[in-house]
């Protein structure tokens, strides 16, 4: 596939500080410590246990790493605010004294954010879109934190009800869109903000196919923002390579993300640090050669 010409964006982040994007594909590295989550968990539940996890990507190349304390598997159950922030805060408090890379906190809830960005996170993923607590843009907005803002339709419990799309990548901007302005309507300002067309969530295998296929779509590009995408171990890479557990996923997930950054994405999120530090540099290679100046 040719290369799609990679934008260049400042992202904001607080106190000042920013993080280039652009100039090559950042590795953000996936820390869940969550008892349930579906590619590793209970692994990392235990804080000595995620800081050496984390402080292990960081060695294998990761740029940023995401702290997560509710699994967002297909059917998991909700995670009350107060123990989804028992299991992070101290978990990115600890981080930020030592790994040296931003830390970003995975969260749906206003009250969690907040939390993890006074712990020292500095940015905000929220996979809701805003569409379920609209007042996590108002912690962005006030503590300068940035803010990807994913793709999804209902909750992990019942996101498949809503798979319905007749265009999916011109759906999935859309509904992108209505996230940017209720973002911006808050206060967060359009520097502080990535998006994330959310691959596998709300979306049957062949949809996500199809937006991997489309990330370089015009609707998709029109958003004007740095793009952040996930297809590490997700269920949809089966119907290519077979049923198998998620951490047999890997050679799969590497091929997923070299399509992203051929399609001009900024960020890639990982299980699989060190190969998919590999197969992006290989990509940015690629882009590099095709569009000079551009990668």
């Amino acid at each position: 596939m040719p290369p799609t010409p990679r934008r260049h964006y400042t992202l904001s982040l607080p106190d000042g500080r920013t993080l280039e994007l652009g100039r090559r594909t950042l590795v953000m590295g996936v820390l869940n410590v969550t008892p349930d989550s579906f590619s590793d968990g209970g692994r990392y539940d235990d804080l000595p246990l995620a800081v050496d996890a984390a402080l292990a990507m960081v060695e294998a190349g990761a740029d940023l790493i995401d702290v997560g304390g509710e699994s967002t598997r297909p059917g998991a159950p909700p995670v009350e605010a107060e123990e989804e922030r028992r299991r992070v805060e101290p978990v990115v408090a600890a981080l930020t004294a030592r790994v040296g890379v931003p830390v970003s906190i995975d969260t749906t809830k206003a009250v969690v954010a907040r939390a993890a960005v006074d712990a020292g996170a500095v940015m905000i993923n929220d996979i809701s879109g805003l569409r379920r607590d609209a007042a996590l843009a108002r912690v962005a907005a006030e503590t300068g934190a940035a803010l990807v803002l994913m793709h999804m339709r209902g909750t992990p419990a019942e996101m498949y009800r809503h798979a319905s799309y007749a265009s999916v990548a011109a759906e999935v901007a859309a509904e992108l869109g209505w996230s940017v302005r209720t973002a911006t309507d808050a206060g967060v300002t359009r520097d502080a903000l990535m998006v994330d067309p959310g691959l596998g969530f709300a979306k049957q295998a062949a949809q996500s196919w199809a937006l991997l296929r489309e990330l370089a779509h015009p609707a998709l590009r029109a958003l004007d923002l740095p793009m952040l995408v996930g297809a590490s171990r997700k269920s949809f890479l089966q119907q290519a390579i077979g049923e198998c557990p998620p951490a047999q996923r890997d050679a799969a997930s590497l091929a997923a993300a070299t399509v992203a950054v051929l399609s001009g994405c900024h960020i890639v999120r990982v299980h699989d640090v060190a190969g998919s530090v590999q197969a992006v540099r290989v990509a940015d290679m690629i882009s590099a050669v095709a569009q000079p100046g551009e990668s």
